[in-house]
């Protein structure tokens, strides 16, 4: 599939494993996909089924020297289901991971990233999460968390909400991020 590429950058979390569902309504709007995983979310993710319906490798590690890039150049990014530990990774500036590594990146190159965190309410109340938010939104990155968002839930409950992650989410607030706005009326002769 051409068309802009979108990177669907996912966590360590049971929500993990819906990611097809993004893939799916992010290809329905002329996206090229590719996902790209966190260690983490290796456990929940059903490479092989992605790999199929994305028609490109699940990147999950650096590449090593010499290796060709084997992914095309993103032109936006969503991180959905976002963790705690990659929230505050990423806005401390921590690239230990190539999903971390790509999103540090995206903030430089100034790419449309959107971000929904999906974690219990005892980490979410922990000072520093809410702090990397706030950083996060101040350089740029739409990240969609609060009550009217996603409910938080008890420790050890995320399973139970793992059919009832908002996927449509992040591809809404892409489709309203000014530059993705502003090429797709480009692309359609000015009317959207």
């Amino acid at each position: 599939m051409s068309g802009p590429v979108l990177y669907a950058v996912v966590c360590g979390s049971p929500s993990t494993q819906g990611v097809g569902k993004l893939v799916s309504l992010a290809r329905q709007r002329g996206w090229d996909v590719c996902v790209v995983a966190t260690p983490d979310a290796l456990k929940w993710l059903d490479v092989p089924r992605i790999v199929l319906q994305t028609g490109h490798p699940v990147r999950h590690r650096y590449k090593y020297p010499g290796d060709p890039d084997i992914l095309p150049a993103a032109d936006a990014m969503i991180v959905a289901p976002a963790t705690v530990n990659t929230i505050n990774k990423w806005a401390a500036g921590i690239a230990d991971t190539l999903a971390l590594g790509m999103l540090v990146e995206g903030i430089g190159m100034g790419l449309p990233i959107v971000a929904l965190p999906f974690t219990n309410a005892a980490m979410a109340a922990h000072p520093a999460f809410g702090e990397s938010i706030d950083r996060l939104r101040s350089w740029g990155v739409t990240v969609l968390y609060g009550e009217d968002v996603i409910r938080l839930h008890a420790p050890g409950q995320g399973d139970r909400l793992v059919e009832e992650f908002p996927w449509e989410l992040p591809l809404m607030a892409l489709d309203e991020h000014p530059a993705i706005h502003a090429q797709r009326v480009a692309g359609s002769g000015g009317v959207e």
